[in-house]
């Protein structure tokens, strides 16, 4: 495998995306390669941030209502034996076991009364950003695994640190930065692509971590970041924190 090969695996390496032979490869490198290295430090790092970005903690009161309803909640009958689950796990009465489940989880909800259907809500919602969560982090795997993804580095003014990863054949670049200093609520940061001078919209984040900028490279030489009013702005209004040029 070829040195240019093995310095855009790093993303994949990261994700756990790799075949063993291409894992083994690209830990050899990394022992050698201070740069990769630390490009695998920090998307490794990424990548757990992201998996806990939609954890939330359940209410104090939630354990104790649970343990106290558990012996008034008669056992419904099993559906299924383990012998049916093991040998048909894509049978139609198999699919069916999660409408079960939730059927199950919507009559203990109206058991607990107002705070269990609050749960119930909260735990939707948390389901509904989890899928979120999952969707961007396959669009960044699929930037960071193709096979032209080249990486840039760059730094924020304040001392943070930045690297732009492009795919062309994805028509998509990954942004990722750490350190960057929290802001207010009323402020944001704005990422924007350099369209030859004018600056393009390409998303929000708000703290340190990685996200797919939005819309496609087109023919963007460069992104920026600058700070904005919270919910973003159509040109930048302050001066940029990091202009990093594009790889080619």
């Amino acid at each position: 495998m070829s040195d240019e090969r093995v310095h855009v695996l790093t993303g994949a390496y990261a994700l756990n995306a790799l075949a063993d032979n291409e894992r083994e490869t690209v830990e050899r490198h990394v022992r050698q390669c201070t740069a990769c290295a630390e490009e695998v430090h920090e998307l490794t790092a990424t990548a757990a941030r992201m998996g806990t970005a939609v954890a939330a903690a359940p209410p104090p009161a939630m354990k104790r209502q649970v343990i106290a309803r558990i012996q008034a909640v008669r056992q419904l009958p099993p559906q299924v034996t383990a012998a049916d689950v093991v040998r048909r796990p894509t049978t139609g009465r198999a699919r069916r076991m999660p409408r079960l489940v939730l059927a199950a989880c919507v009559a203990a909800a109206t058991a607990f009364g107002g705070t269990a259907a609050w749960q119930f809500q909260e735990a939707q919602q948390a389901g509904q950003r989890a899928q979120q969560a999952i969707k961007e982090t396959a669009d960044m795997a699929r930037v960071l695994a193709a096979s032209d993804a080249r990486s840039a580095p760059g730094s924020v003014k304040g001392g943070a640190r930045a690297t732009v990863i492009v795919s062309h054949s994805q028509n998509s670049a990954v942004f990722l930065a750490s350190g960057l200093p929290e802001l207010p609520d009323s402020k944001t940061y704005q990422l924007w692509f350099d369209d030859d001078g004018t600056m393009r919209p390409a998303g929000l984040m708000r703290r340190d971590g990685g996200v797919v900028m939005e819309g496609d490279i087109g023919k963007a030489t460069g992104m920026g970041v600058t700070v904005e009013p919270a919910g973003g702005s159509s040109q930048p209004t302050t001066t940029p924190l990091a202009l990093i040029a594009l790889p080619s």
